[in-house]
């Protein structure tokens, strides 16, 4: 008889809330996507590559400019510079990359510490190339690591830490201290660490995104994750990369040649050219800070509790004023009577523990911000 290899996997939370949100015509805030269109230059340049000609195979770790630039945005952001050539890999997505270089490095037995509220799709790669999720809870509100705990939890057989900043769900970034006592950390205890940075750019209040890349010891033991898709709104294309030392990259493309062996040949020549204008990815954090203060100022009267988002499209709001239900159940009722879709952050949580938050995306028009606080205030 056939048995599973991910017997407690079940189907992801944003498709539930998401299908429960069409079913009830409700404002959908749960799954992170935005609601507005994508650039018409970026539009343009993808229709200009398809008409070139660009529609067989890339090379397997990517196209060549867009290595180059993405090498030359690093090392003008975080002071690092990587070799476009054995360094960077474009991927279908963060997600395949995080898959990868969990594939590439993992085996039977290895345990790999998660921060929880963790991103869904980290513990099922580690279950899958036989791996031992060590899972450490982020508190609420604050959600910063304990590294002292880290340490604690470290054994023999850790391998991996896998980190995420800015942090989704709960819009935190970890700080030049944190990343600076992880490194102290990983080099202690000889540990390859995974940093998903799909929101570099999506970072409020001149606070510094601060990437694995700018420190140097890190650097050189770290595969770091980023995605084109989050930058640049173009979430169903399904285009990111992954930047690492030569003799982790080595490793990571061993997986990914026999994986999707390449991705999306027009995309990368459209992303190439819409990079090399900085203005694209530099506008960014005022972009959304403005969507984040416009949603904030909207529910100042609502009986919402709520911490201000650091980084990322993501706002969480806490309802311990307003119910006793768990966030489960609150977030359901929300969809079906009140009509406004969100995440419940439990199931993120080590034990499935319940802090009364739910997860709202602000990445929308004004006119969905408009619907989606009257809503609030009225609950």
């Amino acid at each position: 008889m056939f048995k599973s290899k991910l017997p407690r996997v079940e189907q992801s939370i944003f498709s539930v809330m998401s299908s429960m949100a069409n079913k009830h015509g409700a404002v959908n805030l749960s799954q992170g996507f935005p609601n507005f269109p994508v650039d018409k230059q970026l539009i343009s340049l993808v229709s200009n590559a398809m008409k070139q000609g660009n529609n067989q195979y890339a090379p397997m770790a990517g196209d060549a400019r867009l290595r180059e630039v993405i090498s030359h945005k690093i090392e003008k952001l975080y002071s690092r510079k990587f070799n476009p050539e054995s360094e960077i890999t474009i991927t279908a997505g963060a997600t395949q990359a995080i898959f990868t270089a969990i594939s590439a490095v993992i085996r039977e037995g290895d345990e790999v510490i998660l921060f929880t509220p963790a991103y869904d799709c980290y513990e099922p790669a580690v279950q899958l190339m036989g791996g031992v999720a060590k899972k450490i809870q982020l508190k609420a509100p604050e959600y910063k690591p304990n590294w002292d705990e880290v340490k604690a939890t470290i054994t023999s057989k850790t391998k991996m830490t896998i980190i995420n900043t800015p942090h989704n769900p709960s819009g935190v970034i970890f700080s030049e201290s944190d990343m600076l006592q992880l490194q102290t950390i990983a080099e202690d205890y000889n540990l390859i660490v995974l940093s998903d940075e799909v929101y570099e750019h999506i970072i409020f209040d001149d606070l510094k995104h601060q990437s694995a890349a700018r420190f140097s010891l890190l650097s050189q033991r770290t595969f770091i994750t980023a995605s084109f898709g989050k930058t640049f709104h173009t979430t169903g294309w399904k285009m990111g990369y992954c930047v690492a030392p030569e003799k982790l990259m080595k490793e990571f493309q061993k997986v990914h040649q026999y994986n999707v062996f390449c991705v999306n040949h027009p995309f990368q020549k459209a992303l190439a050219i819409y990079l090399e204008n900085e203005n694209n990815y530099l506008r960014l954090p005022s972009f959304y800070q403005n969507k984040r203060d416009f949603f904030l100022k909207k529910i100042e009267g609502s009986k919402f509790k709520v911490i201000p988002s650091q980084g990322t499209y993501f706002q969480l709001l806490d309802f311990s004023e307003i119910s006793k239900e768990s966030d489960i159940q609150f977030a359901e009722r929300l969809t079906k009577e009140n009509k406004i879709a969100t995440i419940p952050t439990s199931v993120f949580n080590k034990n499935k523990e319940d802090f009364k938050q739910i997860r709202v995306c602000f990445a929308k028009t004004e006119e969905t911000l408009l619907k989606a606080t009257a809503i609030l205030n009225s609950i």
